[in-house]
């Protein structure tokens, strides 16, 4: 039986962890972040047939840091279209669990 030299062990045993977090957290919450926006667009444009896009995605840290209490989030820009217009929405998602939610802000383009 051979023995793997004591210095790859580690850098094994390291990737061996990465991998078993799973993706990272913009990724996994990304399907939400498009569902609603695509909602709150079919919803503002009375169109059941608009759809989204990710038209952008960062993760913001905490303003003032995290020992206020302010989680560190991801932020998707998503452009919904249907029924001839077009709206784009920022939606975040906190880290906290509590789910995404679109902000105020839309652009909105009619025909």
């Amino acid at each position: 039986m051979t023995r793997r030299p004591p210095l790859l062990a580690a850098p094994a045993a390291l990737l061996a962890a990465a991998c078993a977090s799973g993706p990272p957290f913009i990724d996994v919450k990304q399907p939400d972040a498009v569902q609603v926006a695509a909602r709150r667009g079919q919803f503002e444009m009375n169109c059941p047939a608009a759809t989204g896009q990710v038209l952008s995605r960062e993760m913001v840290q905490p303003a003032a840091g995290p020992r206020l209490g302010e989680q560190e989030r991801a932020e998707y820009t998503i452009g919904v279209a249907g029924c001839g217009r077009r709206a784009t929405y920022v939606v975040v998602c906190p880290e906290d669990g509590s789910g995404c939610f679109a902000r105020g802000t839309r652009n909105m383009i009619r025909p």
